[in-house]
């Protein structure tokens, strides 16, 4: 059972600043983590190898220090890492990324399950592993919050708002993985020395991908961020006057009847 995983690192949104002139995320100084719904993707997928064994491939686009992703992945237990680095795929939005990953994709070659995170923390689109089963022609199951593996087919408990949905797909097929899916393994010690000294990681660039260089990039994305921006959070307090504690609570039911909140 083979099993690929594509994973993000993403800055820690909990110190995500603005520049306030460019409107673009200042990432300079700001620790970076993998994707918290790609750990429970990697989670999944391991789990799937030791119960039916197999390799597990953990594949990510980014700058040369994405490789701490992908050593933490190897940590946890991946067998293979794999870095899509070019200063052509710089820009690319989640159409063009998934195009990059599809190609990257077709070059591992044989797959029986993708995983991906439901979304990165840092653009919340939920959309690039859609796109990569489209481009891959490939059945895929979104908010797995269960997977199960059955011979030649995946049956996946799928999060849905009014209630779960059991789905079955054939594989090859690509699941979205959803925090209620597992609890991802802290690596131990040994594991994290082995993938920082003695595991490698391959490089992937643009001469290394069948793809077409229209469709990729800042040049070949059809979509762009406008502006982002933190929202401004104000508050305000009012202090409920009252010469005894039954007026106090009347005084403040009225308030909260008059701004519709009971």
């Amino acid at each position: 059972m083979n099993s690929i995983v594509c994973i993000k690192q993403v800055p820690n949104t909990n110190e995500v600043r603005i520049n306030q002139e460019t409107g673009t995320l200042i990432r300079d100084g700001v620790p970076s983590i993998i994707n918290p719904d790609d750990r429970n993707a990697i989670e999944g997928a391991l789990k799937i190898k030791e119960e039916l064994g197999g390799t597990v491939t953990v594949i990510t686009m980014g700058p040369e220090q994405a490789k701490a992703a992908l050593r933490e992945a190897m940590a946890m237990g991946a067998d293979r890492a794999i870095l899509l680095s070019d200063r052509a795929f710089a820009g690319s939005d989640t159409w063009a990324t998934a195009t990059i990953l599809a190609a990257a994709l077709d070059k591992i070659g044989e797959t029986d399950l993708i995983f991906c995170g439901r979304q990165a923390i840092d653009g919340d689109t939920a959309q690039v592993g859609p796109e990569l089963a489209e481009f891959l022609d490939i059945p895929q199951v979104t908010y797995a919050k269960e997977v199960v593996v059955e011979k030649d087919k995946v049956r996946v408990t799928r999060y849905g708002e009014s209630g779960d949905y059991i789905m079955e797909a054939p594989m090859p097929v690509m699941l979205t993985a959803i925090r209620e899916l597992n609890e991802p393994r802290l690596p131990h010690v040994r594991s994290i020395i082995e993938a920082w000294e003695k595991k490698d990681i391959e490089v992937w660039t643009m001469e290394d991908l069948t793809i077409d260089p229209t469709q990729i990039g800042l040049k070949g994305s059809p979509t762009n961020v406008f502006r982002s921006f933190v929202p401004v959070r104000e508050k305000q307090s009012e202090i409920i006057q009252g010469n005894t504690p039954r007026e106090k609570a009347a005084l403040l039911l009225d308030r909260l009847s008059s701004q519709k909140l009971v």
